[in-house]
């Protein structure tokens, strides 16, 4: 069988020669090496979408496991399997952190681990090497010190088992490695559809190792692994479109800007793998026209290499066979499909996190020959000098890339220091200054925090998530007909934006405009049913109208989302606290309130006041009398408006979203 030429090399001439540490010693260092590259994200806090992926309350139960599989939209994106490992890590680990960061390393190492029995059975020299440089390497931080990147660690590991089992088919022509493949692919799928570029960079490997490509024998068994990739990577569009919200102005590009945008991305992904410098979270959004001309000249030079690459193809394989491995498996996010990061950038990091395998595994290929050339030439093959004069520059390459790494990792402590370094490298970037003002708004710093949303206006005038965020900074200032007003002008920008509707609602209730907000509510929940706070403060207006039984309805759909919301049940505990002539309901209310009261802590004074009126409907005095003094003495400590009122549902509304974090 023929083989390319770097397959053929000896063993001498293909690594330092004398004798050779056992492959486990060289893993478990590698395994420590990594470890620490990412050691100041191991309990890093979740960033940005991360509360999206890690199982929300409405999800935790076992429906909510079967509504991953069976519900599009119930997830962030359609990526079952990848929501089921989320599912299962918090009943592990609950929130803690930690756990869903070692995770992820530890899925990187396994495909490191992978990598390296793939290419040592392809026989490519330098296998451990490029294993190395696949786990070390800075673009790759992005992939594993962020949570909701398990996607890609997860579905990574899948390819690399899918491809390992494949082999041996392909080797012994057995079906049970080709079945045990094809679900390893179909699991993969599940996780990040991303994948589905694997047939077609197997048939790449076998006519770089044979020179040809027979029908029967190479593509006819991997029309079902086609066919698969096609039907997950088609579907996953329309989800981006219909669900993620893929779509609109930002998205329309020419066919001409699309094939401008193709050759640009693939430059750019080989500049960073080349000169890892300055990786940030989020790059420059490119301007792309098809009326400037140096912007043809990416996709011009990138066709002129592949020319070459093809004509050289009659003698060296290698070359055309690393491109199509590197384009072909970034062709997903090249731009020929909408990807609804392109919103804010057209590139980032974790798209090239099995792409770059194409260059990577040809480099390490070549330091290793280079290497073990060098040593020959000079006459050190055989001697001690030999392992000392072959490990120096790997050492130092890897060394460097676990620094740059440990780096990078640092962004990835808090979402705080995660948007000021990408302001810091990208000021440009307006969703940093969105997100940044509403961490600066948490924190007390209004002025700081408005100034950031004012940036982020400036920079993305028609952007939703920053006028919600101004209207709920002007809502929490108590600059009602201000807060109104941004909400309605992100409706005019996005009207199908459920937390916009919510917010607005909020806003039209402490207005007194009810029935306004009560049309608010209800579309919110149109397009959010599992907003259990809707839910809350629709049934506090539907209770203080009279209608007992809808308000009941509401809070307990609320509870149904969110059993541990401490709001709701307080208010069905005061529903069926005042519910006259049924003593089974004034028992529950106890109960109920209770509970509420044990989930907050002891000190949410509305909820003692709910539990003190609980406990008097039921006839125990006593104790509602030392319950509502406690709730007097928390309102005072904290200036509560409950230490002026009776106890009033209103009282317990939710008053807002969370400033919004732009996506």
């Amino acid at each position: 069988m023929r083989r390319a030429p770097a397959a053929s090399v000896t063993k001498t001439s293909a690594r330092p020669s004398g004798r050779r540490l056992p492959s486990w010693l060289y893993f478990l260092v590698l395994v420590i090496v990594t470890l620490f590259a990412y050691q100041p994200a191991w309990r890093g806090t979740p960033i940005w979408d991360d509360d999206a992926h890690i199982t929300g309350p409405e999800l935790r139960s076992l429906d909510g496991l079967r509504r991953i599989w069976v519900e599009p939209g119930a997830t962030q994106q359609y990526y079952p399997v990848t929501h089921t490992a989320f599912w299962v890590e918090h009943l592990i680990w609950g929130d803690s952190p930690l756990g869903y960061h070692l995770t992820n390393i530890l899925l990187h190492l396994l495909s490191a681990w992978l990598l390296w029995r793939i290419l040592k059975r392809l026989e490519i020299p330098g296998g451990w090497l490029a294993a190395a440089i696949f786990a070390l390497h800075p673009v790759q931080v992005e992939s594993v010190a962020w949570i909701s990147e398990l996607k890609n660690t997860l579905s990574g590991v899948f390819y690399f088992g899918s491809a390992l089992v494949y082999l041996e088919f392909d080797r012994s022509r057995r079906w049970k490695p080709y079945f045990l493949a094809l679900l390893l692919f179909a699991l993969g799928l599940l996780s990040k559809s991303v994948i589905a570029t694997l047939p077609a960079a197997l048939l790449v490997i076998f006519w770089w190792k044979r020179g040809t490509l027979c029908f029967r024998r190479d593509v006819l068994p991997l029309i079902p692994f086609f066919v698969a990739g096609i039907g997950a990577a088609v579907f996953t569009a329309w989800v981006e479109q219909n669900v993620v919200g893929a779509k609109g102005s930002e998205f329309n590009f020419t066919l001409v800007e699309r094939f401008l945008m193709a050759g640009r991305v693939v430059w750019f992904y080989l500049y960073k793998l080349f000169w890892p410098q300055n990786l940030t979270f989020i790059y420059p959004r490119w301007h792309l026209s098809q009326a400037i001309w140096w912007q043809y000249l990416f996709a011009i030079s990138l066709g002129g290499v592949l020319a070459i690459f093809l004509w050289l193809a009659r003698k060296w394989r290698g070359p055309l066979a690393s491109a199509l491995l590197f384009i072909g498996t970034l062709f997903p996010v090249l731009g020929f499909f909408n990807v609804y990061p392109f919103r804010y950038s057209l590139v980032a990091d974790h798209f090239q996190y099995l792409a770059c395998l194409g260059i990577i595994v040809p480099g390490a290929a070549a330091i290793t020959l280079l290497i073990g050339y060098g040593i020959e030439r000079a006459g050190l093959a055989g001697t001690r000098v030999n392992r000392l004069a072959g490990y120096v520059p790997i050492i130092i390459l890897l060394g460097s890339l676990a620094i740059l790494s440990w780096n990078q990792s640092r962004m990835y402590t808090d979402v705080k220091t995660l948007w000021l370094t990408t302001i810091a490298k990208n000021p440009t970037a307006w969703m940093a200054h969105n997100n940044l003002g509403a961490v600066l708004l948490k924190e007390g710093r209004t002025n700081d925090g408005m100034a950031h949303f004012q940036q982020a206006l400036a920079i993305k005038p028609d952007d939703a998530s920053v006028n919600i965020n101004i209207g709920d900074a002007l809502l929490h200032q108590g600059e009602l007909d201000g807060a109104i007003d941004h909400y309605r002008k992100a409706l005019e920008t996005k009207p199908n934006d459920a937390a916009a509707h919510y917010n607005l609602a909020n806003a039209l209730v402490f207005k007194q405009e009810i029935e306004q907000a009560v049309a608010e509510y209800e579309e919110a929940l149109r397009l959010n049913p599992n907003n259990y706070n809707a839910h809350n403060n629709l049934g506090i207006i539907l209770f203080q109208s009279g209608e007992l039984e809808e308000a009941v309805a509401h809070y307990q759909k609320a509870l149904e989302i969110n059993p541990h919301d401490i709001l709701s049940r307080g208010n069905l505990a005061w529903a069926f606290a005042t519910t006259p002539q049924n003593s089974l309901r004034k028992a529950i209310a106890v109960k109920l309130a209770e509970q509420a009261n044990e989930l907050s802590g002891g000190k949410n004074a509305g909820i003692l006041r709910v539990l003190a009126a609980a406990y008097a409907q039921n006839g125990d005095f006593s104790r509602a009398v030392e319950t509502a003094q406690h709730a007097l003495e928390i309102a005072t400590q904290t200036n509560s408006s409950v230490a002026q009122s009776l106890p009033s549902e209103i009282d317990l509304y939710q008053k807002g979203l969370p400033y919004r974090r732009a996506r």
